[in-house]
């Protein structure tokens, strides 16, 4: 899979804010923009979960975390996933 890497510039003072450092503030960025794309209907669980560089069940999972709640089909797949012990 070919990716791109986008830089953003983030003052000092919004990491102080967040009491965190570059790499868990990374990590979150591409989360909360996977969810949002994914809310939006722009990006499939998938795709946003790939966004997110974690697994389509885990992403589906954290939904809630973030008061976003998956596709009626997502969670369908979700439901069966769990029954079956895959994921």
């Amino acid at each position: 899979m070919t990716t791109r890497q986008i830089v953003i510039d983030v003052p000092d003072k919004i990491l102080l804010a967040e009491k965190t450092d570059e790499a868990t503030f990374a990590r979150e960025l591409r989360m909360l923009a996977a969810v949002k794309l994914y809310e939006l209907g722009r990006l499939s669980s998938g795709r946003a979960a790939e966004l997110a560089g974690v697994p389509r069940i885990e992403f589906l999972l954290t939904l809630e975390r973030y008061k976003v709640f998956p596709f009626e089909s997502e969670l369908r797949d979700l439901e069966g996933e769990q029954g079956t012990g895959h994921g």
